[in-house]
């Protein structure tokens, strides 16, 4: 019996040259609408899927290979004879091959001006029901949905008329989660038109982007994966004009930097070390701003990831040339800036549409046995309801001062307290247990520099400790979210030393 290939694609990539190279090998070629008319009009010889049903495509294409005589041919087992008796009372051939890929919805969707009544037209059904059909029956039928696969089926087919049944498994695998990602696009589109925050079931997809070398430690395997539909202002599209493979650590560190420095819009640059600022200053231009994160800590920012709004000049590329930095991201570099800094065979030079900053919708972080889902933490100084609660009120240049403080604090590791005046950090305390000892870091850093300085905190005092500290280093003025049972404690301590605080509202913990 002659054997069958039924071909029907979207993406036409390869699938003439993979049709000609079946039909040598004395293949019919079954095949449907578009795929059809382009193999015929470049000689391939076609049997239309609706010869084989008799049945003509209906509905404009929604019905055309949802057949007995289609599904029967992919299922049925060859080496079943009840199997075997059935198809041949119902005069159902087997086939063989099954190359198909979906309609583009992801694609789709991703248009900005997408209607409903497109989207929908393009879920494909046929696609993925002849896909499953074939993948569940792989022990005897070879299934591609990617046109890269076409290489290996050929060569297979021209050494042995046979598939191996190790590949035939790869391939369904690869068929079952390609139709598992397919059906996630529509199903989230759909939840996000009913406007379901959280579903009973929730299905993520995400594309391998590369393999790591390893994870956080040598001895850990890791890979790095992007969401189809995620934020272009991403590592994960990023491009990278120089340098070394990205590490696991590099990915998060590059990430945190990118979070913090989409906080300002005045030429600003943002040094990160295990994913905590070690230095962030701002400017009238990006030089001084770099100038300033530098000047922050100049000890912390070697081996470091830059992150910097604005394009990088040869000025700024100079002093960029003068550190061990591991990665450089921006929204572009002047040739001068990338001739200088790709003499540097190691650091990592990436680039990011600034002007399309937005978030995903939602964050995840994945537990032991789950997975956490909530909201960006978009709330920024302009969203605060700012509340003078001491007796000074702030001078202008102080509540510069807070307002810088208060767009890098909520990026730090709580117990968070943040050192600045109105264009640099001075001292970063991350990650402490109790919040005094976060203040004690982030003074000792500052040193000198916090006289006449303001500190920023991520949540509430608990006592007046923090506050005492701060006045005993000379701080002028204190941002807090405010909150707590004993915020008058602070308040009086606060006035006490003549310290103006403030309060937003708003708490900014980062675990």
């Amino acid at each position: 019996m002659k054997k069958r290939a039924l071909l029907s694609v979207s993406d036409k990539s390869g699938i003439l040259e993979f049709a000609q190279e079946l039909e040598k090998m004395g293949y019919e070629i079954l095949s449907t609408g578009g795929t059809k008319r382009f193999l015929e009009e470049n000689g391939v010889g076609i049997t239309a899927v609706d010869e084989v049903t008799g049945f003509p495509e209906i509905l404009e294409g929604r019905v055309k290979t949802l057949h007995p005589l289609i599904h029967g041919g992919l299922l049925g087992k060859p080496d079943d004879e009840e199997h075997q008796r059935q198809m041949a009372e119902n005069g159902i051939s087997p086939i063989d091959i099954v190359c198909v890929n979906l309609y583009p919805f992801r694609e789709t969707i991703s248009k900005p001006d997408v209607s409903v009544e497109d989207a929908i037209e393009n879920i494909d059904i046929g696609g993925p029901t002849m896909l499953r059909s074939a993948a569940k029956n792989h022990a005897y039928v070879t299934v591609i949905v990617d046109a890269s696969d076409y290489a290996i089926v050929i060569e297979e087919l021209r050494s042995s008329s046979e598939t191996t049944a190790e590949t035939r498994r790869r391939l369904a695998a690869k068929v079952f989660r390609h139709t598992a990602a397919y059906d996630s696009y529509i199903s989230n589109y759909l939840t996000e038109l009913t406007g379901e925050d959280f579903p009973e079931a929730l299905t993520l997809t995400y594309e391998l982007a590369q393999p790591l070398r390893y994870g956080e430690n040598p001895h850990q395997k890791a890979a790095f994966y992007r969401s189809a539909l995620g934020s272009d202002f991403s590592t994960a599209n990023a491009a990278q004009l120089h340098g070394k493979e990205l590490s696991y650590n590099n990915i998060q560190d590059a990430n945190a930097a990118l979070q913090i420095i989409k906080e300002f819009s005045m030429p600003a640059a943002v040094a990160v070390k295990h994913m905590n600022p070690c230095g962030v200053g701002t400017g009238q231009g990006i030089a001084e701003a770099f100038a300033k994160a530098y000047e922050a800590d100049s000890t912390s920012i070697f081996g470091g990831i830059v992150a910097l709004n604005r394009e990088v000049d040869a000025e700024t590329a100079q002093q960029l040339s003068t550190i061990f930095l591991e990665i450089i991201i921006a929204p572009s570099y002047s040739p001068e800036a990338l001739e200088l800094l790709t003499q540097k065979k190691n650091i990592r030079l990436l680039t990011i549409p600034f002007e399309r900053v937005r978030q995903d919708k939602w964050n995840t972080v994945t537990v032991e046995g789950g997975l956490l889902l909530q909201e960006p933490d978009a709330f920024g100084y302009k969203d605060a309801d700012i509340q003078v609660a001491t007796k000074r009120q702030p001078t202008e240049a102080e509540l510069e001062a807070l307002k810088l403080g208060w767009s890098v604090v909520k990026h730090v590791k709580s117990n968070a307290i943040v050192v600045c005046d109105s264009n640099m950090t001075l001292g970063v305390g991350a990650g402490q247990m109790n919040r005094v000892g976060a203040a004690k870091i982030a003074l000792e850093q500052a040193g000198e520099r916090a006289e006449g300085a303001v500190m920023a905190s991520d949540a509430f005092f608990p006592m007046s400790d923090t506050v005492e500290a701060a006045a005993c280093a000379g701080i002028k003025a204190i941002i807090q979210p405010g909150g707590s049972k004993k915020d008058q404690d602070s308040i009086d301590k606060a006035d006490e030393y003549g310290i103006a605080m403030v309060f937003t509202g708003v708490r900014h913990f980062k675990h």
